[in-house]
Protein backbone atom coordinates (compact mmCIF):
# COMPACT_ATOMS: atom_id res chain seq x y z
CA UNK A 1 0.00 0.00 0.00
CA UNK A 2 1.22 3.49 -0.85
CA UNK A 3 2.39 5.47 2.17
CA UNK A 4 2.47 9.17 2.79
CA UNK A 5 6.22 9.19 3.32
CA UNK A 6 6.96 7.73 -0.10
CA UNK A 7 4.37 9.38 -2.32
CA UNK A 8 1.92 12.28 -2.58
CA UNK A 9 -0.68 12.47 -5.37
CA UNK A 10 -0.52 15.43 -7.73
CA UNK A 11 -3.99 14.87 -9.21
CA UNK A 12 -6.83 13.77 -6.91
CA UNK A 13 -10.04 12.64 -8.61
CA UNK A 14 -13.09 12.17 -6.39
CA UNK A 15 -16.51 10.77 -7.19
CA UNK A 16 -19.40 12.66 -5.57
CA UNK A 17 -22.39 10.47 -4.69
CA UNK A 18 -21.32 7.62 -2.44
CA UNK A 19 -17.84 9.06 -1.95
CA UNK A 20 -18.21 12.70 -0.86
CA UNK A 21 -21.99 12.86 -0.47
CA UNK A 22 -24.15 10.27 1.30
CA UNK A 23 -26.67 9.15 -1.37
CA UNK A 24 -29.36 8.45 1.23
CA UNK A 25 -29.27 11.83 3.00
CA UNK A 26 -27.71 13.91 0.19
CA UNK A 27 -25.51 15.45 2.89
CA UNK A 28 -21.82 16.28 2.89
CA UNK A 29 -20.36 15.88 6.38
CA UNK A 30 -18.07 18.43 8.03
CA UNK A 31 -15.11 16.00 8.29
CA UNK A 32 -15.33 15.16 4.57
CA UNK A 33 -15.68 18.84 3.67
CA UNK A 34 -12.55 19.71 5.65
CA UNK A 35 -10.57 16.81 4.19
CA UNK A 36 -11.43 17.74 0.60
CA UNK A 37 -10.69 21.42 1.23
CA UNK A 38 -7.22 20.46 2.45
CA UNK A 39 -6.60 18.76 -0.87
CA UNK A 40 -7.83 21.84 -2.74
CA UNK A 41 -5.46 24.11 -0.81
CA UNK A 42 -2.47 21.78 -0.96
CA UNK A 43 -1.18 22.56 -4.44
CA UNK A 44 -2.38 19.23 -5.85
CA UNK A 45 -5.04 19.30 -8.55
CA UNK A 46 -8.49 18.43 -7.18
CA UNK A 47 -11.06 17.18 -9.69
CA UNK A 48 -14.62 16.13 -8.98
CA UNK A 49 -15.42 13.36 -11.46
CA UNK A 50 -19.10 12.56 -11.28
CA UNK A 51 -22.09 11.16 -13.07
CA UNK A 52 -24.02 14.25 -11.98
CA UNK A 53 -24.94 16.96 -14.44
CA UNK A 54 -23.23 20.34 -14.26
CA UNK A 55 -26.26 21.71 -12.38
CA UNK A 56 -25.93 18.95 -9.81
CA UNK A 57 -22.18 19.42 -9.42
CA UNK A 58 -21.95 23.19 -8.93
CA UNK A 59 -23.68 23.18 -5.49
CA UNK A 60 -21.20 20.55 -4.26
CA UNK A 61 -18.28 22.66 -5.43
CA UNK A 62 -19.81 25.63 -3.63
CA UNK A 63 -20.25 23.65 -0.43
CA UNK A 64 -16.65 22.49 -0.63
CA UNK A 65 -15.44 26.02 -1.28
CA UNK A 66 -13.69 25.01 -4.51
CA UNK A 67 -13.41 28.03 -6.81
CA UNK A 68 -10.99 27.04 -9.56
CA UNK A 69 -9.83 24.12 -11.67
CA UNK A 70 -12.18 21.87 -13.61
CA UNK A 71 -14.93 19.40 -12.81
CA UNK A 72 -15.81 16.41 -14.96
CA UNK A 73 -19.58 15.95 -15.08
CA UNK A 74 -21.97 13.51 -16.77
CA UNK A 75 -19.41 10.69 -16.44
CA UNK A 76 -16.82 12.74 -18.32
CA UNK A 77 -19.00 13.99 -21.17
CA UNK A 78 -18.98 17.55 -19.84
CA UNK A 79 -15.95 19.46 -18.59
CA UNK A 80 -16.75 22.49 -16.47
CA UNK A 81 -14.49 25.45 -15.74
CA UNK A 82 -15.09 25.88 -12.02
CA UNK A 83 -14.09 29.56 -11.96
CA UNK A 84 -16.45 30.63 -14.76
CA UNK A 85 -19.08 27.93 -14.08
CA UNK A 86 -19.26 27.22 -17.79
CA UNK A 87 -19.09 24.00 -19.79
CA UNK A 88 -15.90 24.25 -21.83
CA UNK A 89 -15.96 20.82 -23.46
CA UNK A 90 -18.98 18.69 -24.35
CA UNK A 91 -19.36 15.34 -26.11
CA UNK A 92 -22.78 14.24 -27.36
CA UNK A 93 -24.60 11.38 -29.08
CA UNK A 94 -27.95 10.64 -30.74
CA UNK A 95 -30.36 9.28 -28.11
CA UNK A 96 -32.92 7.91 -30.61
CA UNK A 97 -31.25 4.50 -31.25
CA UNK A 98 -30.58 4.15 -27.52
CA UNK A 99 -34.24 4.66 -26.67
CA UNK A 100 -35.25 2.22 -29.39
CA UNK A 101 -32.96 -0.45 -27.92
CA UNK A 102 -33.66 0.10 -24.22
CA UNK A 103 -37.38 0.81 -24.20
CA UNK A 104 -38.50 -2.81 -24.80
CA UNK A 105 -35.86 -4.19 -22.42
CA UNK A 106 -36.93 -1.91 -19.56
CA UNK A 107 -40.66 -1.37 -20.23
CA UNK A 108 -42.32 1.52 -18.47
CA UNK A 109 -39.06 3.35 -17.82
CA UNK A 110 -38.77 7.09 -17.37
CA UNK A 111 -36.30 8.83 -19.69
CA UNK A 112 -34.38 12.06 -19.26
CA UNK A 113 -32.14 13.98 -21.65
CA UNK A 114 -29.72 16.53 -20.18
CA UNK A 115 -29.72 20.14 -21.29
CA UNK A 116 -26.37 21.44 -20.10
CA UNK A 117 -26.59 24.12 -17.46
CA UNK A 118 -30.36 24.39 -17.89
CA UNK A 119 -32.05 21.20 -16.68
CA UNK A 120 -33.54 18.05 -18.20
CA UNK A 121 -36.23 17.08 -20.66
CA UNK A 122 -38.21 14.13 -19.23
CA UNK A 123 -40.92 11.73 -20.35
CA UNK A 124 -42.42 11.93 -16.86
CA UNK A 125 -41.40 13.85 -13.73
CA UNK A 126 -38.44 12.63 -11.69
CA UNK A 127 -38.13 13.54 -8.01
CA UNK A 128 -35.96 16.62 -7.34
CA UNK A 129 -33.37 14.41 -5.63
CA UNK A 130 -33.02 12.28 -8.76
CA UNK A 131 -32.49 15.03 -11.32
CA UNK A 132 -30.93 18.34 -10.35
CA UNK A 133 -32.47 21.50 -11.72
CA UNK A 134 -35.63 22.24 -13.72
CA UNK A 135 -37.46 19.50 -15.61
CA UNK A 136 -39.55 19.85 -18.77
CA UNK A 137 -42.15 17.18 -19.50
CA UNK A 138 -41.97 16.71 -23.28
CA UNK A 139 -42.95 14.22 -25.93
CA UNK A 140 -40.55 11.61 -27.25
CA UNK A 141 -40.00 13.47 -30.51
CA UNK A 142 -38.64 16.48 -28.65
CA UNK A 143 -36.74 14.41 -26.09
CA UNK A 144 -34.96 12.39 -28.76
CA UNK A 145 -34.66 15.11 -31.38
CA UNK A 146 -31.25 16.52 -30.45
CA UNK A 147 -27.80 15.16 -29.53
CA UNK A 148 -27.24 14.95 -25.77
CA UNK A 149 -24.23 14.42 -23.48
CA UNK A 150 -26.14 12.20 -21.03
CA UNK A 151 -29.30 10.10 -21.29
CA UNK A 152 -30.92 8.67 -18.17
CA UNK A 153 -33.17 5.63 -17.97
CA UNK A 154 -35.00 5.09 -14.69
CA UNK A 155 -36.81 1.75 -14.40
CA UNK A 156 -38.81 3.11 -11.51
CA UNK A 157 -39.85 0.87 -8.61
CA UNK A 158 -37.53 -1.91 -9.71
CA UNK A 159 -34.42 -3.33 -8.11
CA UNK A 160 -31.02 -2.46 -9.62
CA UNK A 161 -30.31 -6.20 -9.91
CA UNK A 162 -33.22 -6.48 -12.35
CA UNK A 163 -31.61 -3.84 -14.55
CA UNK A 164 -28.31 -5.71 -14.49
CA UNK A 165 -30.12 -8.90 -15.48
CA UNK A 166 -31.88 -7.29 -18.44
CA UNK A 167 -28.84 -5.45 -19.80
CA UNK A 168 -26.02 -7.94 -19.19
CA UNK A 169 -23.85 -8.16 -22.30
CA UNK A 170 -25.81 -5.44 -24.10
CA UNK A 171 -24.06 -3.07 -26.51
CA UNK A 172 -25.59 0.23 -27.52
CA UNK A 173 -24.91 1.99 -30.86
CA UNK A 174 -22.40 4.81 -30.46
CA UNK A 175 -22.70 4.80 -26.68
CA UNK A 176 -21.53 3.33 -23.43
CA UNK A 177 -23.60 2.88 -20.30
CA UNK A 178 -23.26 2.27 -16.59
CA UNK A 179 -25.78 0.96 -14.07
CA UNK A 180 -26.31 2.41 -10.62
CA UNK A 181 -26.10 0.10 -7.60
CA UNK A 182 -28.36 2.25 -5.41
CA UNK A 183 -31.26 2.80 -7.84
CA UNK A 184 -32.58 1.14 -11.04
CA UNK A 185 -30.79 3.73 -13.19
CA UNK A 186 -28.90 3.50 -16.45
CA UNK A 187 -26.66 6.40 -17.46
CA UNK A 188 -25.74 6.54 -21.15
CA UNK A 189 -22.93 8.69 -22.57
CA UNK A 190 -21.10 8.81 -25.92
CA UNK A 191 -18.88 5.89 -26.88
CA UNK A 192 -15.36 6.29 -25.55
CA UNK A 193 -16.48 8.70 -22.84
CA UNK A 194 -15.77 7.86 -19.21
CA UNK A 195 -14.39 9.48 -16.12
CA UNK A 196 -11.09 7.74 -16.83
CA UNK A 197 -10.85 8.98 -20.42
CA UNK A 198 -11.61 12.55 -19.36
CA UNK A 199 -9.11 12.36 -16.51
CA UNK A 200 -6.38 11.01 -18.76
CA UNK A 201 -6.89 13.89 -21.18
CA UNK A 202 -6.71 16.33 -18.27
CA UNK A 203 -3.62 14.62 -16.82
CA UNK A 204 -1.76 15.09 -20.11
CA UNK A 205 -2.79 18.75 -20.32
CA UNK A 206 -1.61 19.39 -16.76
CA UNK A 207 1.65 17.53 -17.23
CA UNK A 208 1.02 15.21 -14.30
CA UNK A 209 2.93 11.94 -14.28
CA UNK A 210 0.83 8.75 -14.52
CA UNK A 211 2.15 7.75 -11.12
CA UNK A 212 0.94 11.01 -9.59
CA UNK A 213 -2.76 10.15 -9.78
CA UNK A 214 -5.26 9.20 -7.07
CA UNK A 215 -8.96 8.35 -7.37
CA UNK A 216 -11.78 7.37 -5.04
CA UNK A 217 -15.22 6.10 -5.96
CA UNK A 218 -17.93 3.56 -5.29
CA UNK A 219 -19.87 2.73 -8.46
CA UNK A 220 -19.91 0.97 -11.80
CA UNK A 221 -19.08 4.30 -13.44
CA UNK A 222 -15.91 4.50 -11.30
CA UNK A 223 -14.36 1.19 -12.34
CA UNK A 224 -12.24 2.56 -15.19
CA UNK A 225 -11.24 5.58 -13.10
CA UNK A 226 -10.00 3.32 -10.32
CA UNK A 227 -8.04 1.26 -12.84
CA UNK A 228 -6.59 4.46 -14.32
CA UNK A 229 -5.31 5.89 -11.04
CA UNK A 230 -1.88 5.05 -9.67
CA UNK A 231 -3.52 4.66 -6.27
CA UNK A 232 -7.24 3.97 -5.98
CA UNK A 233 -9.72 3.75 -3.13
CA UNK A 234 -13.13 2.08 -3.19
CA UNK A 235 -15.68 3.07 -0.60
CA UNK A 236 -16.73 0.35 1.81
CA UNK A 237 -20.32 0.13 0.57
CA UNK A 238 -19.23 -0.34 -3.06
CA UNK A 239 -20.15 -3.55 -4.92
CA UNK A 240 -17.59 -6.34 -4.86
CA UNK A 241 -16.46 -5.64 -8.43
CA UNK A 242 -15.53 -2.09 -7.46
CA UNK A 243 -13.84 -3.09 -4.20
CA UNK A 244 -11.78 -5.72 -6.00
CA UNK A 245 -10.66 -3.19 -8.61
CA UNK A 246 -9.25 -0.67 -6.13
CA UNK A 247 -5.89 -0.75 -4.40
CA UNK A 248 -7.60 -0.32 -1.04
CA UNK A 249 -11.06 -0.24 0.47
CA UNK A 250 -12.09 2.57 2.81
CA UNK A 251 -14.92 2.60 5.31
CA UNK A 252 -18.39 3.39 3.87
CA UNK A 253 -19.45 6.93 3.03
CA UNK A 254 -21.79 6.85 6.05
CA UNK A 255 -18.66 6.56 8.21
CA UNK A 256 -16.74 9.29 6.36
CA UNK A 257 -14.41 6.69 4.88
CA UNK A 258 -12.85 9.19 2.50
CA UNK A 259 -11.36 11.19 5.37
CA UNK A 260 -8.58 8.80 6.51
CA UNK A 261 -7.96 7.86 2.87
CA UNK A 262 -7.06 11.50 2.14
CA UNK A 263 -5.43 12.34 5.48
CA UNK A 264 -2.63 9.90 4.76
CA UNK A 265 -1.23 12.59 2.45
CA UNK A 266 -3.27 15.68 3.27
CA UNK A 267 -3.26 15.70 7.05
CA UNK A 268 -4.64 18.53 9.20
CA UNK A 269 -2.06 21.23 9.82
Amino acid sequence: MTTRSSWTPSLVALDVDGTIVDPETQLLSDPVRRAVRRVASSGSYLVLATGRSMLGTLPVLDELGVTDGVALCSNGAVRVDVATREAVSVETFDPQPVHTRLSPLLPGSLFAAERIGVGSMVTAPFTPEELHGPQWHVGLAELLGHPVPRFIVNWANRDPAEVWGRLEGLELPGCTFTIDHYDPWVTVVPAGVSKAAALEKLRLELGVSPDGTFAAGDGDNDLQMLEWAHHSVAMGQAPATVRLTAAEVANPVTEDGLVPALERWFAPG
